[in-house]
């Protein structure tokens, strides 16, 4: 969120006689280890990184991974699950340094955080860092398309896609926008993936873990990925990892050395494993 969000913000607070909660206080590593928790925020209806399953148990890599991490700094992983907001600077707002304005209190670490060097710049309130995996994008096809023809041949294929999101974005516009209006819209990058499973798409572009997941879990030799390279798409990929509070660095560098350590002895490509979901290391944070 810009200044000029903040600022609105704080302006309609004050117009409604709401007051804005204060910034909340990070607990360093001696308060962890006497409280003997660490509350962690993860993502809701983020599969296959953290989402409910049918009887309602919080599951994921991110969230084994959360578990793993409280272990290895002796205590207990207390999870929060939270819907995305309009942008990852608010969610860093609402689940890290400051907390939500209504309900619930801030996390001592957050999940899944792009650990892109820009973006570090612009939330400063926070610590980003411990990369853990990279991220990208991926192109899946049922049998009524060819997965590897230069997209413009999807003309008269059934495409799906999250709402406004980057393969949404893609879909629709690239390409002179021969194929915008064959995009159906879809809640999660898994749903879209869910739709072509299904057979109510041809086409669906998710993440490549939402695209490794859905392939994996069920069973789907109709379903081919694209093997070549995705033609004009804006994002290379990103670095993922964790963030914790600005007054909070030494639990900051511990998290930055437990990764490590998972990332060296293979814990975190077993905790990937599961879900169906090759891990690839990061960049760095350049």
């Amino acid at each position: 969120m810009t200044g000029d969000g903040c600022s609105r913000r704080a302006l309609l607070a004050g117009l409604a006689g709401v007051v804005l909660a204060p910034a909340a206080r990070a607990r360093p590593v001696d308060r962890l280890a006497a409280a003997g928790t660490l509350s962690i925020a993860v993502y809701r209806d983020f599969e296959p990184w953290s989402w409910r399953d049918a009887t309602g148990t919080l599951k994921g890599i991110d969230v084994d991974l959360g578990t793993a991490l409280a272990t290895a700094l002796g205590l207990k992983a207390q999870f929060t699950d939270f819907l995305a907001d309009e942008s990852v600077e608010d969610d860093l707002r609402n689940m890290v340094w400051r907390g939500p304005l209504i309900g619930g209190s801030a996390a001592d670490v957050m999940m899944h955080v792009p650990t892109d060097r820009r973006f570090q710049l612009q939330v400063d309130r926070c610590v980003i860092g411990a990369a853990y995996a990279r991220e990208r994008f991926a192109i899946a096809c049922g049998p009524g398309a060819d997965c590897e023809v230069p997209p413009p041949q999807w003309a008269g294929k059934r495409l799906a896609a999250e709402l406004d999101s980057i393969p949404d974005i893609w879909l629709s516009g690239s390409f002179g926008g021969v194929l915008s209006g064959q995009v159906s819209h879809h809640m999660s990058g898994a749903a879209a993936m869910a739709a072509l499973i299904d057979g109510q798409a041809d086409v669906a572009m998710a993440s490549k873990a939402q695209v490794e997941h859905a392939l994996a879990n069920n069973a789907a030799p109709h379903v081919k990925r694209r093997v070549g390279p995705i033609p004009a798409l804006p994002s290379p990929g990103w670095d993922v990892g964790l963030a914790v509070k600005d007054d909070s660095r030494d639990l900051a560098d511990a998290l930055e050395a437990i990764i490590e350590r998972f990332a060296g002895d293979g814990t975190l490509d077993r905790i990937f494993a599961p879900y169906g979901v090759s891990r690839m290391p990061p960049l760095g944070n350049g």
